[in-house]
């Protein structure tokens, strides 16, 4: 059999969608429920990605370690860290396919994280059906920015640490809200996350978008 370098990817479910919507905690779910293998993306791209990262921006001519963090959380503003991000989503989820490529699961990868955009996965999968995108509301995304601890991580040693924080905030707002207008045009699945439901109920919801794949 010729090995397909694509085909885990285009049989993966995806969800993709804003920080803070519950995402890992589903995708690990359906894994555990239906004996899938969660593919994680923060996980990837802040550990296995990073000599990629490096090695990207040597390629480009720029500092291998990348802008300092006073530059990026408190002098930039949130609109252009939000654009600067959606810009960079495209060759992060190259890296994405590469781990994929070397998984031959038994069953379907479920792939979760913020960076599998609507416009990106789209072209890969058999069906928008095995896309769905989830996002917080203003007042959901509010109680889980006070709740979790890692919602209020910001980089070392800048200046003003309060306005990163909102700065980082802001942009996440903006890229979650990027990835529902890509989703609706291209048709795929909204669910906005509210906290009403728990995270098994959430996850079921996900499985019944997915059931026809599970």
């Amino acid at each position: 059999m010729e090995f397909d370098a694509t085909a885990t990817a285009r049989r993966a479910l995806w969800i993709g969608g804003g920080q803070w919507a519950g995402k890992s905690t589903v995708a690990v779910n359906l894994a555990l429920r239906h004996g899938l293998t969660a593919y994680l993306y923060d996980r990837h791209d802040a550990r296995g990605h990073d000599d990629r990262r490096i090695a990207d921006r040597v390629r480009r001519g720029e500092p291998p370690a990348g802008p300092d963090p006073e530059t990026t959380w408190v002098r930039t503003d949130p609109a252009r860290m939000a654009a600067d991000t959606l810009a960079a989503f495209p060759r992060r989820f190259a890296w994405v396919l590469d781990d994929l490529s070397a998984l031959v699961p038994g069953r379907r990868v479920v792939a979760e994280g913020w960076g599998l955009r609507p416009e990106l996965v789209a072209p890969v999968v058999e069906s928008l059906r095995q896309l769905v995108v989830l996002v917080p509301t203003a007042e959901f995304r509010a109680r889980q920015i006070d709740r979790l601890p890692r919602a209020r991580v910001v980089a070392t040693g800048v200046s003003d640490p309060e306005r990163a924080l909102r700065n980082r905030w802001a942009r996440d707002e903006l890229v979650a809200a990027d990835a529902v207008v890509q989703a609706e045009r291209l048709g795929v699945r909204v669910i906005r996350v509210d906290g009403s439901l728990h995270g098994d109920q959430l996850t079921t919801l996900v499985a019944e978008h997915f059931a026809a794949y599970l």
